[in-house]
């Protein structure tokens, strides 16, 4: 590996060479799952300095915000704020026009584009992979399927989505290392990109959670409202039982979830992390109706105290661990199994006919905690620069 002057360095390498690190991500206009990911990884390497194709002012954490930000040509187009997401065939060109010559080591976090970008031979590229890009894979439908997006939009997009799948799939050798959020990504990333990844699971603050003293009688959601979380599950489902359901979050799909809601259900809009945690100790259960690829909130939710009723599908396979009447006492949620109204109404039954032990929910809980997270990166990262030597 190339050395750098003292002053240069953010990061120890092999033998404790100091290096100058890179950080990518996507796009910082929120905190969701990655960009907690973010946090912990801009912890490990304090000095690193951050690329994004995109960055809203006020949208991530203070501690994001300090950090020197680099972004792309998207930042500078037309309401590149609110409409991004319309920019979605420029981001590998975008992506590809950051310059990483004088960086000993770059990681980046992916879930679009980030794990395409570009870096010289002998510097290299660890990706912590949050998924192969959804949208243009196997929830295409439920982002440009009928209902979901517009004529113009639908009539392009099987050429866009063409397109980008023979980038995605090209750029994949570009990452030295694939580091997966979970089995079920490490499974897609070796199905789309040929490649291993080793699992390491995202970083859960776990410890700021307690559970409250009585579990009340409502449910909870915590979620952006976009098409893959399958809200509009929840909403019916509890359309049909009659049963208080709060929905925190905010997203495109607000407007037509709240139109099919009734009475029971409460659209709280954005809430602070106190106030889900708070909201998080106090509900009966946590309703995790997606299919995700890891899933913080539901392993937040049961070091809250919560139990969690989870589609049977993705990373819920990993930190719920569900069972029936006789299994209750060991497990921490209830799983239904199909993608239907009818079948998350009959989990919801049946979990009201159970109970939970909280010490088990924390405990498991824990298997997640962010030290866990760090110590599973340093460890990826130490034997990519070591075989580099």
């Amino acid at each position: 590996m190339r050395g750098r002057r003292p002053e240069q360095g953010n990061g120890y390498g092999s033998g404790g060479k100091l290096m100058r690190v890179a950080v990518a991500h996507d796009w910082l206009t929120g905190m969701r799952g990655g960009e907690r990911m973010l946090e912990v990884l801009l912890q490990m390497y304090p000095d690193a300095e951050l690329f994004t194709l995109l960055h809203v002012p006020g949208t991530v954490s203070e501690f994001i915000e300090a950090r020197p930000i680099h972004t792309s040509f998207i930042n500078r187009m037309p309401r590149a704020a609110e409409r991004y997401r319309y920019y979605l065939p420029l981001f590998p060109s975008a992506i590809e026009r950051f310059n990483f010559d004088s960086f000993d080591l770059v990681l980046s976090i992916s879930h679009c584009v980030t794990k395409g970008l570009r870096t010289p031979r002998d510097v290299p590229h660890v990706c912590c992979c949050c998924t192969p890009m959804r949208y243009i894979w196997d929830q295409y439908d439920a982002y440009f399927g009928p209902g979901r997006a517009g004529p113009v939009i639908r009539a392009v997009m099987p050429a866009v989505a063409n397109r980008l799948q023979r980038w995605d799939v090209r750029t994949a050798a570009r990452v030295t290392s694939f580091v997966a959020i979970s089995r079920y990504i490490r499974d897609r990333i070796g199905r789309y990109y040929d490649r291993d990844a080793a699992v390491v699971y995202p970083p859960v603050d776990v410890d700021r959670f307690t559970p409250a003293g009585t579990r009340e009688e409502f449910y909870l959601v915590v979620s952006a409202l976009v098409p893959y979380k399958r809200i509009d599950l929840a909403v019916e489902a509890f359309n049909a039982l009659g049963k208080r359901l709060i929905i925190v979050g905010e997203g495109p799909e607000r407007g037509r979830l709240q139109a099919r809601a009734g009475h029971n259900i409460e659209f709280a809009g954005w809430r602070s992390d106190d106030e889900v945690a708070d909201l998080m100790s106090r509900c009966r259960a946590f309703i995790f109706p997606a299919t995700e690829d890891f899933g913080i909130t539901a392993v937040e939710a049961q070091a809250a105290g919560a139990p969690v009723i989870a589609h049977a599908s993705g990373g819920a396979l990993e930190t719920v661990i569900g069972g029936d009447d006789s299994e209750s006492r060991h497990s921490t949620g209830v799983f239904f199994k199909h993608h239907t109204v009818a079948s998350l109404v009959e989990a919801v039954e049946r979990f009201e006919q159970m109970s939970f032990d909280v010490v088990n929910l924390q405990a498991n809980a824990q298997r997640f905690s962010t030290m866990t997270f760090q110590t599973g990166m340093r460890a990826q990262i130490d034997s990519v620069l070591a075989s580099r030597v």
